[in-house]
């Protein structure tokens, strides 16, 4: 789970520029929206004192409303489940996918505390205007070391553009969450990764957000 934590750390940059992503023109290219607003968002990210202190109640309810609507959680703990997606029953899938969306939440929320003065550089696009799928391709560049290579995957969906997969240094983040799905699975089932998801949402609920992502 370190590896996972470490990796939606350094992608919570990339996802919080479409935290405004309802309000661009329905044609806009997905390139182009994430390069206009994401300096709006990372800057208020940096500005707030209360995210920065990692104010619990805000930064959550930040993420949820602003980042989470933008992400298509159910789609992303799909391709993370696997084959198993398509065994598990109707009322099993929404309880794998509330659980997974809590754990995104959580997990988002301790990354975007952490935020400090990290900016975004976008890669041209390689697409055509016809596409449903592309990848956007970026770098996260920091105040100390080599640019991050991050690009993800977006789709357009009936409600816009959204975010199902990222790919950080090399790593999908689907399939990291894929092994560690399988392997919970193996174990307990559908059931039993729910349980296991479960039991680390209530355990991240009593943590200090900044030890969250870590």
């Amino acid at each position: 789970m370190k590896l996972i934590k470490q990796l939606i750390a350094l992608a919570t940059v990339a996802l919080a520029v479409n935290a405004h992503a309802a309000a661009a023109p329905s044609n806009e290219a997905p390139d182009v929206l994430v390069k206009r607003i994401s300096q709006e968002v990372i800057e208020t990210a940096k500005a707030d004192k209360a995210i920065q202190a990692g104010d619990q109640k805000k930064v959550l309810d930040l993420v949820e409303s602003k980042i989470l609507p933008y992400v298509d959680s159910q789609r992303m703990t799909a391709l993370a489940a696997g084959r198993f997606w398509r065994d598990a029953t109707p009322e099993q899938q929404k309880a794998l996918s509330d659980q997974f969306r809590t754990l995104l939440i959580f997990t988002y929320s301790g990354a975007l505390s952490q935020i400090k003065n990290e900016t975004v550089e976008f890669k041209p696009m390689r697409s055509d205007p016809s596409d449903n799928e592309v990848e956007v391709r970026s770098q996260v560049n920091v105040t100390r070391g080599e640019p991050i290579p991050l690009n993800y995957r977006v789709a357009k969906t009936p409600s816009g553009w959204k975010i199902y997969d990222i790919n950080v240094l090399g790593a999908w983040l689907v399939e990291t969450y894929k092994g560690t799905f399988a392997s919970e699975i193996s174990k307990g089932g559908i059931d039993g990764l729910i349980k296991t998801l479960t039991e680390k949402n209530k355990s991240l609920a009593n943590k200090p957000l900044k030890t969250v992502a870590k």
